[in-house]
């Protein structure tokens, strides 16, 4: 998360440059759950006391309302077609939402099976 946080808080700014001003919180999806509770939470409990200065940077981002982390379902996260080995029909699924085609598959009528009435 601080890695992608550095990225967003530096795209802001080469925005800002640009003279394109965006004011609104930036969205980080997770999935993790967790990890979320722990960026938002201002207090430290005993389980989170050795928690590294990554989270202390996210919860700075967080608290500051430069970065929101809105959760998002495991099956949802579009990453990981980028990060993981799926099964053929969860790389199709985010394949598609993330609007990639096979320019190699033939698609000039459709398949005939599925045009029967």
């Amino acid at each position: 998360m601080a890695s992608t946080a550095c990225e967003l808080i530096w795209i802001k700014q080469l925005l800002a440059d640009l003279n394109i001003k965006h004011e609104a919180p930036m969205k980080m999806f997770c999935d993790n759950q967790a990890a979320r509770h722990i960026a938002a939470n201002p207090v430290f409990h005993e389980r989170t006391k050795h928690i590294e200065v990554d989270c202390h940077f996210i919860r700075e981002r967080v608290q500051a309302k430069e970065i929101e982390t809105p959760y998002v379902k495991s099956k949802d996260q579009l990453a990981d077609i980028f990060t993981k080995g799926l099964s053929i029909k969860s790389f199709e699924d985010i394949s598609y939402k993330l609007g990639l085609y096979d320019i190699y598959k033939p698609s000039l009528r459709g398949s005939v099976e599925n045009n029967r009435d």
